[in-house]
């Protein structure tokens, strides 16, 4: 969620279609833990319906390094375990 977030604001649903295999429910979740520890912050715009977005704080930009590294293991780990 991090990784999605670090480029530019998102709504629920544009993370939902980033973030493969979770559900709304657990998404919904993940952002509640993220937003209490400051990684990212939640806004809600006066609109009809009301919209909700998600940005990354100063602080979570401080993972920048440890999510590249992240990434990078995670691109290494597929092409082990699925042979691409």
């Amino acid at each position: 969620m991090l990784f999605a977030l670090s480029e530019k604001p998102k709504h629920f649903r544009q993370i939902a279609r980033e973030v493969s295999g979770i559900t709304d429910k657990t998404l919904s979740k993940e952002l509640k833990s993220l937003e209490s520890n400051q990684l990212i912050s939640r806004e809600v715009y006066d609109t009809f319906p009301p919209t909700v977005e998600y940005t990354i704080t100063p602080h979570g930009l401080s993972l920048g390094k440890v999510l590249d590294e992240l990434h990078f293991w995670g691109l290494q780990h597929r092409k082990k375990v699925m042979g691409k």
